[in-house]
């Protein structure tokens, strides 16, 4: 399969010829349909973030589930499903306590460097982004790194789900708080910040301020629940 390798920070990714393993017991293999570029990957190609180098980055991405391991019981083949990058093992203290996206089970959530799910003619190893790598065309993750959607839903939008929509939603309801009544302005008005007028009007907001810079966004204001602008 085609995979785009990161070799060096600040260089152009490179389109390689390159294998995935089979699935292990609690592993699935995705045909890669989407793959979103999000702003943690440029960061990662800037070397703003280290990471063992070659490397397939990508963790925004939707596609078809292919093959599952012999432990999989979540999804079958054919199912269409999005990824997450904050795998989680279900048991670990943070887990069970309901904070699954500080997993500590490094045995689910590999390490930078640990997964070994990627093979090509090289000598070096070929390292997995995000526990992930979408940017090629068939994934291998943890069951616990993926979330089943309807069919009929299109793959562009459903990739969204998997880092933007879930950090925009996330921080109005998890790390803003937001409670009902409350008047929340959100600055920035691009994937992210529409997540959280969202995650914002999920939580009851009473007034919901969003300001962009574009015409179309600038000063619009969702407001107490009718649906209609103010």
């Amino acid at each position: 399969m085609k995979a785009a390798v990161l070799y060096e920070p600040n260089t152009p990714l490179v389109i390689e010829d390159i294998t995935v393993r089979k699935p292990q017991a609690r592993e699935v293999m995705i045909r890669t349909a989407v793959a979103g570029l999000c702003h943690s990957d440029l960061h990662f190609i800037e070397g703003l973030y280290p990471h063992p180098l070659p490397v397939v980055l990508g963790h925004e991405s939707a596609g078809i589930v292919e093959q599952v391991g012999s432990e999989v019981t979540y999804v079958q083949p054919g199912d269409h499903v999005i990824t997450c990058l904050s795998v989680f093992c279900g048991i670990c203290e943070n887990c069970t306590t309901g904070r699954p996206m500080i997993c500590s089970n490094t045995d689910v959530k590999l390490p930078p460097g640990k997964a070994r799910r990627l093979e090509w003619d090289k000598p070096e190893q070929l390292h997995t982004g995000f526990n992930l790598s979408s940017f090629a065309e068939q994934m291998l993750v943890h069951e616990n790194a993926i979330v089943k959607i309807r069919k009929d839903m299109p793959f562009d939008r459903a990739a969204l789900i998997g880092c933007a929509v879930i950090t925009g939603f996330g921080a109005a309801v998890n790390t803003a708080a937001v409670k009902m009544g409350e008047t929340v302005a959100v600055i920035g008005c691009g994937g992210v910040g529409m997540a959280a007028v969202n995650g914002a009007f999920v939580a009851g907001a009473g007034r919901i301020i969003a300001v962009d810079n574009e015409t179309t966004t600038r000063n619009q204001a969702w407001g107490d629940g009718s649906g209609e602008s103010q």
